[in-house]
């Protein structure tokens, strides 16, 4: 099989606009044969546990956050979150997605205890914790600098960070979405200096909203960039806004444009070994299909997800389902890690 050759933004405007979905959809079929296990479709078994919905900043595409004053605000007890591991546990789960708003209040020795009593008690559980807005906010808080938060992270056992909070990576479209958060240079510069350290970490894109294609398109070159730097991300995510519940509700992406996206995204990102297809916000049916648009993982069977829930969106899912639709195309399941190592699978899984 012949290497695809890197291609640039205005050929990436040009596929985009101009080539026939099937075509562009091939295309990154045949890039992900190149770059991932031609036979399987990986995904993992996680829990998002949100410890606080109380957030500083007001994001005009979510509806999961609180304002400090609102009594609908909370901030999970200890206990609460080791009953939500328990839970995994005993499913064999192997990742607790930790994320939170930016809490005015709790001190950034809240987290490092948190990471710290976590991986203490839960050895076999990743904690895959904290997207860059929130240890800008850490550094905010402390008077520290970005490496300083994530080296004190990293002492209390945080090897991974998840690639939320990056929507567009152009200021011009922040500034819009979420003026008070970090801008985008903040955002690549917290998983610059984290894989520098030796984090992994995903990457997302949230699109369908304020942003042109260009746009959209120099989102996936800064990332691209940062990927030629460090090699550090695992995987790239992208997912239409969820708007409903939110001051841009109406704003909506059909599934086609998604596999257009991601189809793109796969092609452009040539150096991503992984694209992880979006059931939560499309469905099963839609991430089934994306598989044959350049996706070669499921991610995770998401045993809570609060987020894209509180904007009406609310696709589950479980282990068993996710290896029927990679089966049903062709593909082995093959449960993983955070890192994309391959772990043993229940017998269950295994004979159905």
């Amino acid at each position: 099989m012949m290497e695809m050759k890197r291609i640039d933004i205005e050929e990436a405007l040009d596929l985009y606009q101009n080539a026939d979905l099937f075509d562009l959809g091939e295309m990154a079929h045949q890039a992900r044969l190149q770059r991932s296990d031609p036979q399987v479709v990986t995904y993992i078994v996680d829990r998002n546990i949100n410890y606080t919905n109380v957030c500083v900043t007001p994001c005009k595409f979510c509806a999961f956050y609180r304002t400090p004053a609102n009594p609908e605000g909370y901030v999970l007890p200890d206990e609460l979150i080791d009953a939500k591991i328990d839970e995994l546990v005993a499913l064999g789960g192997s990742q607790v997605l930790l994320q939170g708003g930016l809490h005015p209040t709790l001190p950034f020795s809240y987290y490092t205890s948190l990471i710290a009593r976590l991986k203490e008690k839960y050895p076999s559980v990743n904690i895959h914790a904290f997207s860059p807005p929130e240890i800008v906010h850490f550094a905010r808080i402390s008077g520290l600098s970005i490496e300083e938060v994530l080296r004190e992270l990293w002492d209390a056992g945080q090897r991974s960070i998840p690639g939320g909070g990056a929507e567009i990576l152009v200021d011009r479209v922040r500034k819009k979405l979420a003026p008070t958060k970090c801008m985008s240079q903040e955002w690549l510069d917290v998983m610059e200096t984290a894989h520098r350290i030796g984090y992994a970490s995903s990457a997302t894109m949230m699109f369908g909203h304020i942003e042109t294609l260009p746009e959209r398109i120099e989102h996936l070159a800064k990332l691209r960039e940062v990927q030629d730097r460090t090699g550090g991300f695992t995987a790239f995510i992208c997912w239409p806004i969820q708007s409903d519940n939110t001051p841009m509700r109406g704003m909506h992406v059909g599934p086609l444009e998604y596999l257009r996206t991601q189809a793109l995204a796969r092609v452009f990102l040539d150096n991503f070994a992984h694209i992880q297809s979006s059931w939560v916000t499309m469905g099963e049916n839609i991430g089934q299909l994306a598989l044959r648009f350049g996706a070669d993982d499921m991610g995770g069977t998401m045993m809570e997800e609060n987020v894209v829930s509180a904007a009406s969106c609310t696709h589950r899912t479980n282990e068993q389902q996710l290896c029927r639709l990679a089966r049903e195309i062709g593909f082995r399941p093959q449960r993983r890690n955070t890192f994309y190592d391959y772990l043993d699978q229940p017998e269950e899984v295994l004979c159905q």
